[in-house]
């Protein structure tokens, strides 16, 4: 759900320092939109934690997804609030990137644990709650709010057309394997799908005040980035998912061991994040960006040539050589955000977010029916069918993320600088503001 920020050196359809009309925006108050959101997400996992039938474990869930989709993209408009510095705000970005991959360190141990050793799997959900009220303090401690309220209408069609789209796609891509792609729902599902985002896109055209203006997409570095986001998500959330599967599978790795095994890998991704903005400033982002994505695919290449006698030693270089290159994208987020007017950080960092769990769903759902497919056709064992499948799934996914090198490379590339004439000091003088924003 994108929110945006409020400059409190404006106002709403008022004019910007260079002269640029500002067009309205939401809510300002990203402190009350974040602790609305981690309530939210709170009590609903209290209620997944708690629940004794299917249906109420289903609607607990929806109800996180309601408060992720209020915490994720204000995380990164705060970052953009309260660090106005650029060289502190990448290290800020850093950080918050480096907290995914500790997160997907930490996530599957514990879990595993938790599935393994404690009474009752509502732990899993219910261990949130003294997360969510931690947070709740800090966030109360550290983050104020900023600038007066501005609200504006709620785009009402933009807002349906899209969770229409966007739920009807994600039925499709789940239900497909089981329902059978070509049978009457699922075609159904994804025409909706299809009819739904079409809607949305007139929708947003027409709308006097838009959910996500459609001009944003003209910028190269945000289209760009956004596609960068979701090839390499697409790659990552497949990787992990049939990783994870694989250990057990194959190895006789238990949950809590298949977990562990994800550690160095995130580790290594977690520091690297924070380091990545030095490199980035010395080869470029472009080329950091696009280095990490190479690095990834060559490991994702390399995992599947490990046979069937393989163990953990064998893999694990690639895991944290796929951890290296991991670590390199995190420039991406700050590029993007960069190339942003400080009224639209919560925009992009919402389009990021939608971005990120799209691509993810199709890197399961495609990369899981090719494996289901290979497996099935292989006429082998199940463990060594399984196998096949993997490592022909690996390959067809070391090339969708080799694909983001030239997306990388083209759309986060430097801006050459214009000439300026010295006899003509404001011409000077835009060239130097024009020269710090690198990304249009």
């Amino acid at each position: 759900m994108p929110v945006e920020g409020h400059r409190g050196d404006t106002q709403v359809g008022g004019q910007a320092p260079d002269g640029h009309r500002l067009e309205p925006f939401c809510v300002t108050d990203l402190q009350g939109v974040f602790l609305g959101g981690l309530a939210v997400f709170t009590l609903a996992s209290l209620a997944a934690g708690l629940a004794t039938s299917g249906g109420m474990l289903i609607a607990a869930r929806a109800v996180q997804g309601v408060g992720a989709a209020l915490l994720t993209p204000t995380t990164l408009a705060l970052i953009r609030q309260i660090f106005t510095d650029p060289r502190e705000r990448g290290r800020a970005v850093g950080i918050w990137s480096a907290s995914g991959p500790l997160a997907m360190a930490l996530g599957p141990v514990t879990g595993g644990f938790i599935s393994e050793h404690l009474p009752t799997w509502g732990w899993i959900y219910l261990i949130n709650v003294p997360i969510g009220v931690v947070t709740a303090g800090l966030a109360l401690w550290a983050v104020k709010p900023a600038g007066a309220r501005v609200r504006r209408d709620l785009d009402l069609p933009g807002l349906v057309t899209s969770a229409l789209a966007l739920f009807a796609l994600t039925y499709g891509l789940i239900e497909g394997e089981s329902a059978g792609w070509t049978s009457a729902p699922i075609l159904a599902s994804l025409g909706v799908a299809v009819v739904a985002g079409v809607a949305f896109l007139l929708a947003e055209r027409r709308a006097a005040e838009p959910m996500i203006s459609m001009s944003l997409f003209r910028s190269r570095v945000f289209s760009g980035g956004l596609l960068t986001t979701g090839v390499w998500t697409f790659g990552v959330f497949g990787i992990y998912f049939f990783s994870a599967l694989w250990l057990q599978n194959v190895l006789g790795l238990s949950p809590t061991a298949a977990g562990a095994s994800f550690v160095p890998m995130a580790l290594v991704m977690g520091v690297l994040s924070v380091l990545s903005q030095r490199i980035a400033a010395r080869l470029g982002v472009g080329r950091t960006v696009a280095l990490g994505m190479a690095l990834m695919s060559a490991a994702i290449f390399l995992l599947s040539r490990v046979g069937a006698d393989g163990t953990y030693a064998d893999v694990a270089p690639w895991f944290i050589l796929y951890g290296l290159g991991g670590g390199l994208l995190v420039p991406l987020t700050a590029a993007v955000l960069d190339g942003m007017p400080g009224e639209r950080a919560g925009v992009a960092s919402g389009a990021l977010n939608i971005s990120r769990q799209v691509f993810g769903l199709l890197g399961v759902t495609v990369l899981g029916a090719i494996l289901n497919a290979r497996q099935s056709a292989s006429g082998l064992p199940p463990v060594a069918g399984f196998l096949d499948g993997y490592r022909f799934t690996l390959v067809i996914a070391a090339v969708v993320v080799l694909a983001g090198v030239p997306i990388a490379l083209l759309s986060l590339r430097r801006d050459r600088q214009a000439p300026v004439d010295p006899q003509r000091p404001q011409a000077a003088a835009s060239a130097a503001v024009g020269s710090s924003n690198w990304v249009r």
